[in-house]
């Protein structure tokens, strides 16, 4: 097994502090980084730099390998003691085949004297959680309170979410530390709570503002008429104007979704969709006016475009 300088290959003196080692490497791999230089060597400066860095950033890991005593680059050397029983080899014999990365990392499972080190466990941060809800668009307009059966390592617990009025479909919310209990002092994870909408039997959504199809008769479309429609929150008169075609769109302004939870005020609008409808049947009466209507009628809907005469 050869030495490797690791000090040399940061270009850093063997006194050097941790952002020092930091700066060095950071240098060194912007500068020698396969995906940057095609230089000769440059790959073999940047896993030299690499594994530098992953030594001497680690106390205990440069603390064994500072222990080695500064040596020549490419000294021939045996393991001590220590690293030779965590490879299982016989004292005395040689690790030419060994990696040096790997080398130091067999000395930090034991220390330079053989002895066996215990690590109390560290701080562990609990797991972060998540689940999906479906809201009526009454509850996104409003906001609400979900009560949410959560299984946190196996245990069933209950979490209650304010969901705030406003929320958006596909936002995400975030509850800083509802979720998975931490572990030996750690901090306890996150909850996040996708929102998406429930089918609503008369309005369609599209972002912030509200659709719905509105069926009129031929008479209403050609007149005009005033028709009470429903919102979210209450009933409104919406102004048919005469001449009203299929297909036409009526704006009801800020009866949509709000914007969201940061401005529920500012409100989305409401379009009405004219669909005209006809009767299936019509009685003799109706039938003669339509009549009378067809003959001294100057409409036609059929341009000379369509390849019909009008």
């Amino acid at each position: 097994m050869k030495f490797v300088d690791y000090y040399a290959a940061l270009g850093l003196a063997r006194n050097a502090d941790l952002a020092q080692i930091k700066k060095a490497y950071r240098t060194l791999a912007r500068q020698h980084h396969p995906d940057v230089s095609k230089a000769a060597g440059s790959e073999e400066k940047f896993k030299n730099a690499a594994a530098a860095y992953a030594t001497l950033k680690n106390p205990e890991k440069r603390a064994a390998y500072d222990a080695l005593g500064p040596l020549a680059e490419g000294t021939d050397m045996d393991a001590p003691p220590a690293a030779q029983r965590s490879a299982g080899a016989q004292p005395g014999a040689r690790f030419d085949g060994m990696d040096f990365a790997d080398f130091l990392n067999s000395l930090g499972q034991d220390d330079l004297f053989g002895a066996r080190r215990t690590r109390a466990p560290g701080p562990r941060r609990g797991q972060d959680l998540q689940e999906t809800v479906l809201l009526d668009l009454e509850q996104a307009l409003h906001g609400s309170t979900l009560h949410l059966a959560l299984q946190d390592d196996g245990q069933r617990r209950e979490l209650e979410v304010s969901v705030p009025a406003g929320v958006r479909a596909d936002q995400k919310l975030r509850l800083r530390g509802k979720g998975g209990k931490g572990q030996y002092g750690g901090e306890d994870g996150d909850f996040y709570l996708h929102i998406g909408f429930k089918p609503h039997p008369r309005f369609r959504v599209d972002r912030q503002d509200l659709y719905f199809d509105l069926a009129l008769s031929p008479w209403e479309a050609m007149l005009g008429a005033e028709i009470t429609i429903p919102t979210l929150e209450s009933e409104l008169v919406l102004t048919v104007p005469p001449g009203s075609s299929s297909g036409k769109k009526l704006r009801l302004r800020g009866c949509g979704m709000p914007q969201g939870p940061a401005a529920p005020a500012a409100r989305g609008d409401m379009y009405a969709l004219v669909r005209v409808e006809v009767p299936a049947q019509t009685t003799p009466e109706e039938r003669a006016l339509l009549e009378e209507l067809t003959r001294i009628s100057h409409f036609h809907p059929r341009s000379p475009l369509t390849g019909t005469a009008p």
